[in-house]
């Protein structure tokens, strides 16, 4: 095995001892009352807060099902069953699966279960599928064959939040690990290959960590990560913080789904390794997204309040990018709340606890296409418009993409470059910090994007918070330049 795979390997049995044991993914023996059918399908299951691993395997066993993992801290598990009645059967617990309700789709309208995501770049009334679109394998990236040529004169958006002058004061401390919870990232390019942590990299599209980290057919991943850290050495592009470390947490699958199982298993690793801030450019599937409820959608948003919550307590700082349906949003209700909010909720963003952001073009208005809601959006970032995307990292060299996908890791650049200037800040404090030093937006006065007299969205709110902006627009420079007189972060 080599140096890289023991790495690995120690850092997921770590995991294993800090959240349960983790079991073959198999179906459980069918029992007289368990009647499996077809293959095993995974589900998410919260049991009610402090049952122990004991209890919760033993009712998913009863409940003709296997446990993969279980996180007694959320008291979450994630299980296989084979048996259709699974849901039912582990009662009073609540399951969900991802898998079966795409099946269900499938079969309804007698088409296949498998996600297309959009190639169109967003614009103002077209928008932008949430993950890059899935092609066929990747290549590992030639470092020698990665053009050299200096492109940070293409990269407005860093310019835009300071960046390019905020790096010469502070560009980040490798004790500071940025999670990222994508599709993956290449290892070998030559802009992230040092910024790479392998050992606290890890898959989890199982719902437990494994070592399937890398990109394998989107380069959504990777150019999410060249945002936050990519390499200030007078090649390719420059990310926000490029002093400090990324780790690859892949929870967006093949086909582009980002199931609450693999949600979850992100947002526990990032804390089982110390990591300070994680980075989202997804939500949760399988809806596109949650305007209706019921109890299924009551499910996973139990699931990822605990995770969230749990993460934030820890000390990790959650960024979100707010989706790309242009849609007004509402705050998803915390863990144990009673009743669903109504309105359409994007998980995570609408979470509480997290930082949720916003697009905006390099006329630093809110994007065609970037979701938007009072009380939800916490900053807004570049993300680009048809024309003027963000040029970042993708395996074997550099392309420019849109969305708040490429929002949302300015933020988590410029928090950890917080985190690297202020080591002892909570969550909160980080948090409190990026509000403070944002740079206020107001509403437009007049939102008509495509000149057809018709508005496309409307702003609520005052210059200083509102729900196309939040705060306003995120500012690196700020992050590490002496703070100002009075400034004091939410503690």
């Amino acid at each position: 095995m080599s140096l890289l795979g023991r790495s690995l390997r120690a850092a997921v049995c770590t995991f294993m001892v800090l959240c349960g044991s983790v079991a073959a993914v198999t179906t459980a023996e069918a029992g007289p009352s368990c009647h499996p059918e077809g293959r095993a399908l995974r589900y998410v299951v919260a049991f009610d807060r402090g049952t122990s691993e004991a209890e919760a395997r033993a009712a998913v066993t009863g409940g003709c099902g296997s446990t993969t993992v279980y996180y007694p801290q959320i008291a979450v598990a994630v299980a296989t069953s084979a048996d259709q009645a699974f849901a039912e059967l582990v009662r009073p617990a609540a399951a969900f699966s991802a898998q079966a309700e795409r099946l269900a789709v499938q079969r309804a309208n007698g088409t296949p279960s498998i996600k297309t995501p959009s190639t169109k770049t967003p614009s103002a009334k077209t928008p932008a599928a949430k993950t890059a679109p899935a092609r066929a394998a990747l290549e590992p990236t030639d470092p020698a064959k990665v053009p050299s040529a200096d492109r940070t004169d293409e990269q407005w958006d860093m310019r835009a939040i300071g960046a390019d002058k905020a790096r010469m004061i502070e560009p980040g401390s490798p004790d500071v690990v940025v999670g990222v919870l994508d599709s993956g990232i290449d290892a070998t390019h030559p802009d992230l290959a040092a910024a790479l942590d392998p050992g606290k990299s890890a898959g989890c599209l199982t719902g437990a960590p494994d070592r399937n980290w890398a990109a394998t057919t989107s380069v959504h991943g990777t150019h999410v990560a060249g945002i936050i850290a990519a390499a200030d050495d007078g090649k390719g592009v420059t990310g926000v913080a490029p002093g400090v470390r990324v780790a690859s947490v892949k929870v967006i699958d093949d086909r582009g789904y980002a199931d609450p199982e693999a949600a979850v298993c992100g947002l526990m690793w990032a804390v089982s390794q110390g990591m300070t801030v994680t980075n989202s450019s997804y939500f949760v599937d399988p809806w596109s997204l949650s305007c209706a409820h019921d109890d299924e959608r009551g499910v996973v948003n139990e699931v990822m309040a605990r995770a969230v919550e749990y993460s934030t307590s820890a000390g990790t700082l959650n960024v979100a990018a707010a989706t790309n349906e242009a849609v007004g949003l509402v705050p998803s209700p915390r863990s144990g709340a009673r009743t669903q909010a109504e309105g359409c909720q994007a998980l995570p963003a609408g979470l509480r606890d997290v930082v949720a952001v916003s697009s905006v073009s390099e006329e630093r208005v809110k994007a065609g296409y970037s979701s938007y809601g009072l009380g939800v959006i916490d900053v807004a970032a570049p993300g680009g418009e048809t024309g003027q995307c963000v040029l970042s990292t993708v395996p074997g060299g550099y392309a420019p993409l849109c969305g708040t996908s490429m929002a949302a890791p300015h933020v988590a650049g410029v928090a950890a470059l917080l985190a690297s200037k202020h080591p002892g800040y909570s969550a909160r404090q980080l948090r409190g910090a990026l509000d403070a030093q944002a740079t206020p937006i107001a509403c437009p006065a007049d939102y008509d994007l495509t000149g057809d007299g018709v508005q496309d969205a409307y702003c609520t709110g005052y210059a200083g918070f509102n729900g196309f902006y939040g705060h306003g627009m995120v500012d690196a420079l700020a992050a590490v330049a002496p703070r100002r007189t009075g400034s004091n972060p939410a503690r």
